[in-house]
């Protein structure tokens, strides 16, 4: 059983419940009461069942719960809260014999011990008695409804923590809200209970307390011990010896009876383990929730950034790239004949480079690689903007969505400030990928040689321009200048390698940009998903919490 309960505490521990949806804080918070229940009570006990008894001494605020200790103990070893809210270290009392079972990390083992005087907010103050029977434990809590939250939690772990709750209320408040909701919880969980109704005034005793007596027999409790205590001048600062002394010969006795502490031992460890099953399956619920809105989440990102790749494919395959400055700069490289009076003339490519050396201007090949690496850069970029802009458009509707755009909506929905350089390296390195294509290119020996001698740079820019050629996009002159003359290009190569080899060319060429373009947006949308990634649960994690809670059955069933 200790072998399951550590797997479950360290799925629950693992478990984030980081996107904002409805019923996240109520599950992150019973999440870890459970792990923190396992931790500071389950464990511990189960590893030594013949333990002192750990009383827990809890209620609301101005109860008397310090008062009450100090009582029952015969000396002022806790002090009462005079200014509320008071922030603390709880208070530990027991037997000089039973020290050495609390001074460790046994029971509450994340809250480190001090002795003497107080150690402050955040540690256990351990107390040793001569005058207190070992055995027992009496624990004085912060209170259970106080104005700090970090009170209210310490108060919910360590009842949780408790073999015994010792619960006191008064007269005024014994019906609030509050006491209520922990007093169910200890139905719930099967914890060995007794109620301490306290500041009763004597001419109403017997209608309180069976009023409360009522009270905890409707809500399942009829088995809770009821001790009441009237409205009397204290003694020092303790309550009268008549109104204490019933409380404290029933827990001395049970401290003295090891089969009685036994009994309540095992009431409560059984009744925590069996609580385990339920908590831990609302929680699995509770995770599944927040898998699914990740997924949401991802599949808004994922859909706006497929319709940037689709948006960038159209783009390349319907004729657009080869308007405005490309257009122009292939005008200038096959419209004024430059490159075709190159094929026949290889000195013409000679007499281009001398002339581009000399006027420092240059090739029209080069020109036009220039304007396709713009005018792709441009598409690339427009596309990743938009995909940014509809993911978080989408986000801000989703469940927690907004809670992951953390109020940096203008960052997220252009792309990333390093885009542009990034598609502009990968646009220089497909062109450059496309040359060493046409330099390896080739049927034989013969027309690899002739298509080098007209010049590889000529070569490849009307391979890049046929990825672009598909003409859905131009229309009226355009088609009869770019698509016409990328014609005539295209049948010189095909004359040269191929018809089969020049689509292959053109084929492959694309084949690349599209990869280049996918590895981009998905560098793009890692932006979206990485925050998804850090908040939501892995996948099947609702479903480990599942298989822990029925190994834990197992173990539990084995153990009886």
């Amino acid at each position: 059983m200790p072998d399951a309960l550590t797997a479950l505490r360290d799925r629950l521990s693992d478990a984030p419940f980081g996107l904002s949806i409805a019923g996240r804080d109520d599950a992150a918070r019973a999440a870890r009461a459970v792990a923190d229940q396992i931790d500071d009570y389950l464990l511990p006990r189960l590893r030594d069942l013949d333990a002192p008894l750990l009383t827990v001494v809890g209620g609301s605020t101005g109860a008397g719960k310090s008062t009450l200790v100090n009582s029952l103990v015969g000396a002022p070893v806790t002090t009462a809260g005079v200014l509320r809210p008071t922030t603390r270290a709880p208070v530990l009392v027991c037997a000089r014999a039973d020290l050495a079972a609390f001074s460790g990390d046994r029971v509450l083992p994340g809250l480190p011990r001090v002795t003497g005087s107080g150690g402050g907010p955040g540690t256990l103050q351990l107390i040793a008695r001569d005058d207190l029977p070992p055995g027992l434990a009496l624990l004085d809590a912060p209170d259970v409804d106080s104005v700090v939250e970090s009170n209210r939690e310490l108060a919910g772990q360590l009842l949780s923590a408790a073999d015994l709750w010792v619960f006191v209320t008064t007269a005024a408040r014994y019906a609030d809200a509050v006491p209520w909701d922990l007093l169910r919880t200890a139905q719930e969980r099967g914890t060995a209970l007794a109620v301490v109704l306290d500041r009763v005034p004597p001419e109403a005793t017997d209608e309180v307390a069976a009023d409360l007596a009522g009270m905890l027999r409707t809500a399942g409790l009829a088995t809770a011990r009821l001790f009441v205590i009237e409205e009397r001048p204290l003694s020092e600062g303790r309550l009268p010896e008549d109104q204490v002394g019933p409380l404290r010969a029933w827990l001395h006795a049970l401290a003295a009876d090891q089969e009685a502490r036994a009994d309540v031992v095992r009431q409560t460890l059984t009744g925590a383990l069996g609580s385990l099953e339920q908590r831990a399956a609302a929680i699995a619920v509770a995770l599944e929730e927040q898998a699914a809105a990740g997924d949401a989440l991802r599949d808004a990102a994922a859909a706006a950034y497929t319709g940037a790749y689709e948006g960038i494919d159209e783009g390349v395959r319907s004729g657009t790239m080869l308007r405005g400055e490309v257009l122009a700069r292939w005008q200038e490289f096959v419209g004024t004949g430059e490159w075709m009076r190159s094929l026949q003339h290889q000195v013409g490519r000679l007499r281009d480079r001398v002339a581009a050396a000399f006027m420092g201007r240059p090739a029209p090949a080069e020109n036009l690689q220039d304007a396709l690496e713009s005018s792709v850069e441009r598409l690339l970029r427009a596309e990743a903007d938009r995909a940014a802009e509809r993911t978080v458009l989408a986000w801000r509707s989703l469940p927690g969505g907004p809670g992951l755009l953390a109020g940096e909506d203008r960052e997220l929905e252009t792309a990333s400030p390093d885009f542009s350089e990034a598609a502009a390296a990968q646009v220089r390195d497909w062109q450059g990928m496309v040359l060493d294509l046409v330099r390896s290119q080739g049927a034989d020996k013969r027309s690899r040689a002739r298509a080098l001698s007209w010049g590889v740079n000529g070569v490849g820019a009307v391979v890049m321009v046929a990825v672009f050629a598909h003409t859905g996009g131009l229309t009226g002159g355009e088609v009869a200048v770019a698509g016409g003359t990328t014609a005539v290009g295209q049948r010189v190569l095909e004359a040269v390698f191929g018809d089969a080899a020049v689509r292959s060319l053109a084929d492959r060429a694309r084949e690349d940009l599209q990869s280049r373009v996918d590895g981009l947006l998905r560098y793009e949308q890692e932006r979206f998903d990485a925050r998804v990634r850090a908040a939501a649960p892995v996948p099947g994690a609702a479903e480990e919490v599942r298989a822990a809670v029925r190994d834990l059955a197992a173990a539990h069933r084995a153990a009886a």
